[in-house]
């Protein structure tokens, strides 16, 4: 049997993937070579020229499970090869470490046939994972610990993603293919400093934008937030559409100038199907295509603003006032004397986490800064927390990400307060504040103090 060959079209969302694939296809056509292609997106009208089309997302789709990520479909497929060629499954298994970060990495469903392929794919990670795997897994310092969904999403995810947002994907492949450890190590530790690199850019052009949004006539009134700049990098528009979406609860779209084109991602809020939203402007577009929460989206730049317009009204029109406030779904309510090892070894029996099957949320009330918090982070962004309740005399270990967004959402909120902090994380907080303050940790001491003073005198 004559060999194949795979050939895989990276990009950012809406940098003309689809597009590609059809120039592809085409020009194998001509030369007489058979095409293959796998995709997990909502596919355009007219599908490309290709023998076959392997998409659960297909009008015409059989298969019974429509939410598999793009490694997904493309185990799919290494299965039915594996079928067809007398190949025994257990040689595909050392392939399930990548599904599962495919899986955690590409926000789908945990349920069905996800859970199944997460579920093994994580004890895959867990006790053999491929040479580049274990190279990702020593650099993000998780060499020592169970790894979960969680630490796909933000450690070894955001830095497989760092290589096509800041150079190019195929860095990323090149490690994950690798066989010699020492190569995979030094590979993983120049695509760790990509990702700190794409950190850098996060941060910059997120101040940017917040800055942008905040001088946004009518903001109070609007429903979505659509912001075009055409110096900003098109690696990371995707994840500043996401902060944007999650300081202001309303679905956002960013885009930059690639060429003549305005490029751009767009996020979502709960319950808000963002890519029907963008498909009612699809006449202002070249190309476009995502999901329910994430889609990609390209237009010509005289576009922009009429896009923008009927994109706020397809929004008004159709969100719901609750998807546009902060929500927590609380489970249940407990104490800190309920945080046992068999409590939490219950909790873990759940396991996988994710989309359709979210961690379970506990609320505790009553709860006391132990006096021993503090901020850390590279720029001092987040709050390790220690925290008691009146119950227990338990010491629980939490953290605040970027609270920074928190306080400066307050500050917007409430521009002309004067802001008062006391207890033991007030001046970390007073810190990030510009506003006028008065911040003291010994606050409530000094009032009682005050108080004898006053009694003794009369």
């Amino acid at each position: 049997m004559e060999r194949g060959k795979f050939i895989t079209v990276e990009g950012v969302d809406g940098a003309g993937k689809s597009t590609q694939f059809e120039v592809i296809a085409n020009a194998l056509k001509e030369k007489g070579i058979d095409f293959i292609i796998c995709d997990h997106h909502v596919p355009d009208d007219i599908l490309p020229p290709a023998v076959a089309i392997l998409n659960a997302k297909r009008p015409d789709n059989t298969y019974p499970y429509t939410h598999l990520s793009g490694c997904g479909v493309g185990f799919k497929f290494m299965q039915a090869f594996a079928i067809s060629n007398g190949i025994e499954f257990h040689h595909l298994i050392p392939l399930l470490d990548l599904v599962a970060v495919s899986i955690a990495s590409d926000i789908v469903p945990i349920m069905g046939e996800n859970r199944i392929l997460a579920f093994h794919g994580l004890k895959q990670l867990n006790s053999n994972p491929s040479v580049g795997m274990k190279a990702i897994i020593d650099v993000c310092g998780l060499s020592e610990r169970e790894i979960t969904v969680s630490d796909i999403v933000f450690k070894i995810g955001p830095r497989i993603n760092a290589s096509g947002r800041i150079q190019n994907g195929k860095e990323a492949v090149d490690l994950l293919t690798e066989k010699d450890f020492s190569v995979a190590l030094e590979k993983a530790g120049q695509i760790n400093q990509y990702n700190e690199t794409r950190k850098d850019l996060d941060k910059s052009m997120t101040e940017e934008a917040n800055k942008i949004v905040a001088e946004l006539e009518g903001l109070a009134d609007r429903r979505s937030i659509v912001l075009y700049n055409e110096d900003w990098h098109k690696g990371v528009i995707g994840i500043v559409a996401s902060r944007l979406t999650e300081i202001y609860y309303r679905p956002a779209v960013v885009l930059t100038r690639t060429d003549d084109m305005a490029t751009g991602s767009a996020r979502s809020v709960s319950g808000f199907d963002v890519y029907k939203a963008i498909e009612h402007c699809r006449d202002l577009l070249e190309n476009f295509g995502g999901h329910t929460y994430a889609a990609g989206l390209s237009m010509k730049v005289e576009n922009v603003q009429a896009f923008t317009e009927r994109f706020e009204s397809f929004v008004s029109e159709h969100i719901l006032p609750e998807q546009t406030s902060a929500v927590i779904d609380i489970d249940a309510e407990i104490d800190f004397k309920d945080i046992t090892p068999k409590f939490f070894n219950e909790l873990k029996r759940f396991n996988p986490f994710g989309p359709d099957n979210q961690k379970p949320v506990f609320c505790t009330h009553h709860v006391y800064d132990y006096g021993t918090s503090k901020v850390v982070g590279r720029d001092q962004e987040h709050i390790k927390l220690e925290l008691v309740d009146n119950k227990s005399n338990n010491v629980m270990n939490g953290i605040a990400f970027e609270i920074e967004g928190y306080i400066a959402r307050f500050r917007r909120e409430n521009a002309d307060i004067c802001i008062i902090f006391t207890g033991g994380a007030a001046k970390n907080f007073a810190k990030r504040i510009k506003n006028a303050i008065f911040a003291d940790c010994e606050l409530v001491f000094l009032g009682l103090n005050r108080i004898l003073e006053f009694n003794a005198e009369c």
